[in-house]
Protein backbone atom coordinates (compact mmCIF):
# COMPACT_ATOMS: atom_id res chain seq x y z
CA UNK A 1 0.00 0.00 0.00
CA UNK A 2 1.44 3.34 -1.10
CA UNK A 3 0.49 5.27 2.03
CA UNK A 4 1.57 2.65 4.56
CA UNK A 5 3.97 4.20 7.09
CA UNK A 6 3.69 7.57 5.34
CA UNK A 7 2.05 10.71 6.62
CA UNK A 8 0.52 12.53 3.65
CA UNK A 9 0.55 15.83 5.54
CA UNK A 10 4.32 16.23 5.81
CA UNK A 11 6.02 18.66 3.44
CA UNK A 12 8.87 21.15 3.50
CA UNK A 13 7.36 24.60 3.03
CA UNK A 14 10.78 26.08 2.19
CA UNK A 15 10.97 23.92 -0.94
CA UNK A 16 7.75 25.30 -2.44
CA UNK A 17 7.36 28.21 -4.85
CA UNK A 18 5.91 31.51 -3.65
CA UNK A 19 2.18 31.43 -4.43
CA UNK A 20 1.11 34.40 -2.31
CA UNK A 21 -0.20 36.32 -5.33
CA UNK A 22 -1.96 33.37 -6.99
CA UNK A 23 -5.51 32.03 -6.90
CA UNK A 24 -6.64 28.42 -6.71
CA UNK A 25 -9.92 26.62 -7.18
CA UNK A 26 -11.17 23.65 -5.19
CA UNK A 27 -14.10 21.56 -6.44
CA UNK A 28 -15.53 19.31 -3.70
CA UNK A 29 -17.84 16.33 -4.02
CA UNK A 30 -20.72 16.33 -1.53
CA UNK A 31 -20.91 12.51 -1.62
CA UNK A 32 -19.10 11.04 1.40
CA UNK A 33 -18.90 14.55 2.79
CA UNK A 34 -17.48 13.34 6.10
CA UNK A 35 -14.41 12.41 4.03
CA UNK A 36 -14.40 15.21 1.44
CA UNK A 37 -14.75 17.96 4.04
CA UNK A 38 -11.61 16.69 5.77
CA UNK A 39 -9.77 16.63 2.45
CA UNK A 40 -10.99 20.14 1.64
CA UNK A 41 -9.84 21.44 5.02
CA UNK A 42 -6.40 19.92 4.49
CA UNK A 43 -6.07 21.52 1.05
CA UNK A 44 -7.45 24.88 2.18
CA UNK A 45 -5.24 25.05 5.28
CA UNK A 46 -2.16 24.17 3.21
CA UNK A 47 -2.86 26.93 0.69
CA UNK A 48 -3.39 29.41 3.54
CA UNK A 49 -0.18 28.17 5.22
CA UNK A 50 1.64 28.96 1.98
CA UNK A 51 0.35 32.56 1.98
CA UNK A 52 -2.53 32.22 -0.47
CA UNK A 53 -5.14 34.78 0.61
CA UNK A 54 -8.49 33.26 1.58
CA UNK A 55 -10.28 35.42 -1.00
CA UNK A 56 -8.03 33.82 -3.65
CA UNK A 57 -9.38 30.34 -2.94
CA UNK A 58 -12.61 29.57 -4.79
CA UNK A 59 -14.69 26.61 -3.65
CA UNK A 60 -17.46 24.97 -5.62
CA UNK A 61 -19.45 21.92 -4.55
CA UNK A 62 -20.75 19.21 -6.87
CA UNK A 63 -23.07 16.31 -5.96
CA UNK A 64 -20.61 13.43 -6.45
CA UNK A 65 -17.16 12.46 -7.67
CA UNK A 66 -18.29 11.86 -11.24
CA UNK A 67 -19.49 15.48 -11.38
CA UNK A 68 -16.01 16.73 -10.46
CA UNK A 69 -15.06 16.62 -14.15
CA UNK A 70 -17.75 19.06 -15.23
CA UNK A 71 -17.26 21.21 -12.12
CA UNK A 72 -13.52 21.53 -12.78
CA UNK A 73 -14.07 22.28 -16.48
CA UNK A 74 -16.68 24.92 -15.68
CA UNK A 75 -14.38 26.48 -13.05
CA UNK A 76 -11.48 26.42 -15.53
CA UNK A 77 -13.61 28.27 -18.10
CA UNK A 78 -15.07 30.71 -15.55
CA UNK A 79 -11.76 31.63 -13.91
CA UNK A 80 -9.03 31.39 -16.57
CA UNK A 81 -6.42 33.03 -14.31
CA UNK A 82 -6.41 30.35 -11.62
CA UNK A 83 -3.00 28.80 -10.95
CA UNK A 84 -4.66 25.39 -10.57
CA UNK A 85 -7.71 23.46 -9.45
CA UNK A 86 -7.92 20.68 -6.88
CA UNK A 87 -10.64 18.07 -7.47
CA UNK A 88 -11.70 16.50 -4.16
CA UNK A 89 -13.80 13.35 -3.96
CA UNK A 90 -14.23 10.01 -2.24
CA UNK A 91 -15.42 6.76 -3.81
CA UNK A 92 -15.70 3.77 -1.49
CA UNK A 93 -15.96 0.22 -2.82
CA UNK A 94 -19.45 -1.25 -2.60
CA UNK A 95 -21.04 -4.48 -3.76
CA UNK A 96 -21.49 -3.48 -7.41
CA UNK A 97 -19.27 -2.46 -10.32
CA UNK A 98 -20.43 1.16 -9.91
CA UNK A 99 -17.19 1.84 -7.99
CA UNK A 100 -15.10 0.75 -11.00
CA UNK A 101 -17.05 2.85 -13.48
CA UNK A 102 -16.98 5.99 -11.34
CA UNK A 103 -13.27 5.65 -10.49
CA UNK A 104 -12.28 5.02 -14.10
CA UNK A 105 -14.48 7.83 -15.43
CA UNK A 106 -13.24 10.39 -12.94
CA UNK A 107 -9.62 9.41 -13.45
CA UNK A 108 -9.86 9.72 -17.23
CA UNK A 109 -11.91 12.91 -17.02
CA UNK A 110 -9.39 14.67 -14.80
CA UNK A 111 -6.57 13.38 -16.99
CA UNK A 112 -8.31 14.79 -20.06
CA UNK A 113 -8.69 18.19 -18.39
CA UNK A 114 -4.95 18.20 -17.71
CA UNK A 115 -4.19 17.41 -21.34
CA UNK A 116 -6.55 19.97 -22.84
CA UNK A 117 -6.72 22.72 -20.25
CA UNK A 118 -4.60 25.73 -19.51
CA UNK A 119 -4.05 24.95 -15.83
CA UNK A 120 -3.30 21.83 -13.77
CA UNK A 121 -6.19 19.93 -12.23
CA UNK A 122 -4.96 17.97 -9.22
CA UNK A 123 -6.54 14.57 -8.58
CA UNK A 124 -7.53 14.32 -4.92
CA UNK A 125 -10.09 11.54 -5.19
CA UNK A 126 -9.80 8.77 -2.64
CA UNK A 127 -10.68 5.37 -4.11
CA UNK A 128 -10.69 3.14 -1.07
CA UNK A 129 -11.92 -0.35 -0.26
CA UNK A 130 -13.70 0.77 2.91
CA UNK A 131 -14.64 3.80 4.96
CA UNK A 132 -11.79 3.34 7.45
CA UNK A 133 -9.19 3.63 4.69
CA UNK A 134 -10.82 6.90 3.61
CA UNK A 135 -10.87 8.24 7.16
CA UNK A 136 -7.20 7.31 7.58
CA UNK A 137 -6.31 9.41 4.50
CA UNK A 138 -8.54 12.42 5.16
CA UNK A 139 -7.06 13.50 8.48
CA UNK A 140 -6.47 10.16 10.20
CA UNK A 141 -3.41 8.02 10.81
CA UNK A 142 -2.00 8.55 7.30
CA UNK A 143 -2.43 12.31 7.43
CA UNK A 144 -4.49 14.14 4.84
CA UNK A 145 -4.43 13.60 1.09
CA UNK A 146 -5.86 17.13 0.74
CA UNK A 147 -2.58 18.52 2.05
CA UNK A 148 -0.68 16.45 -0.51
CA UNK A 149 -2.98 17.69 -3.30
CA UNK A 150 -2.45 21.35 -2.32
CA UNK A 151 1.32 20.83 -2.27
CA UNK A 152 1.08 19.28 -5.76
CA UNK A 153 -0.97 22.27 -6.97
CA UNK A 154 1.60 24.66 -5.54
CA UNK A 155 4.50 22.76 -7.14
CA UNK A 156 2.76 22.73 -10.52
CA UNK A 157 2.78 26.55 -10.57
CA UNK A 158 6.54 26.39 -11.14
CA UNK A 159 6.14 24.78 -14.57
Amino acid sequence: MATENKNLSQYDKTQLPNVSQLSFGIVVSEWNDDITEGLYQGAYDTLIDNNVASQNIIRWNVPGSFELIYGCKKMMDSFPNLAGIIAIGSVIQGETKHFDFVCEGVTHGIKDLNLSGKMPVIFCVLTDNNKQQSLDRSGGKHGNKGVEAAVAAIKMTAL
